[in-house]
């Protein structure tokens, strides 16, 4: 855990704040409170890391990064944050770098459930889906009931021309979380290059039921 020396009290109580501004979603509010603790005490990781965390959320990647990469320079045992930064280069589509963290991430903790199955769709947008695949099995065997997991590893199934593995992916995605409409879309998918059409079909309605726009058009060129 990171730590805060004895002379960074007024630090301590800016960092307090920008912790509340978090939790009420004033993330530019919790930023400018970090970021008044980093000048009085440029010294305490937790600050860049959670100032990094709020920037990440309203988009700015880059600026995030930079963030943990301080963060990292102060304290390069903390996990999480190669996972966070790596989160930040997906959304930059660095997927090579973030591979890397996440890496890095699983390196340190090995039973970091969220590295895997960052790295997994990472592979997958790189057209690894074997690699894919093999991370997305270690988050579900880490975390059995995470329907993410199941739905990604299905996508990689689906690319790979296992539609019934697919299928069976999406199926344990349902059961964890029966709201999701994409998941009806992309097992719809798989059950039409199957030829079970009327299924399919009955999948896609199932997503414009559940507020899929998406689903209509499928049906209106497949199902009429």
């Amino acid at each position: 855990a990171f730590g805060f020396s004895a002379n960074s009290q007024t630090a301590k109580e800016y960092f307090a704040r920008g912790q509340a501004k978090v939790k009420l979603e004033d993330y530019r509010g919790a930023i400018d409170d970090f970021s008044r603790a980093i000048e009085i005490d440029p010294q305490i990781a937790e600050n860049f890391e959670h100032r990094g965390t709020a920037l990440s959320i309203l988009g700015f990647h880059r600026e995030a990064i930079n963030d943990f990469n301080r963060c990292l320079e102060l304290y390069p045992e903390a996990s999480w944050v190669y996972s966070l930064r790596g989160m930040s280069k997906y959304d930059l589509d660095d997927y090579w770098g973030a591979i890397a963290d996440f890496s890095e991430a699983i390196k340190l903790n090995p039973y970091d459930q969220d590295s895997y199955s960052q790295r997994g769709l990472c592979k997958h947008e790189l057209q690894d889906f074997r690699g894919a695949i093999s991370d997305f099995n270690k988050a579900i065997e880490l975390n059995p009931n995470s329907h993410y997991d199941y739905f990604n590893r299905g996508s990689s199934k689906f690319q790979l021309r296992d539609n019934r593995g697919a299928i069976d992916d999406y199926n344990r995605a349902i059961e964890i979380n029966p709201t999701a409409h994409w998941y009806y879309i992309n097992r719809g998918l798989a059950k039409y290059r199957l030829k079970f059409l009327n299924e399919a079909c009955l999948d896609w309605s199932k997503a414009g039921e559940l507020g899929n726009a998406t689903a209509y058009d499928l049906i209106r060129k497949h199902c009429n």
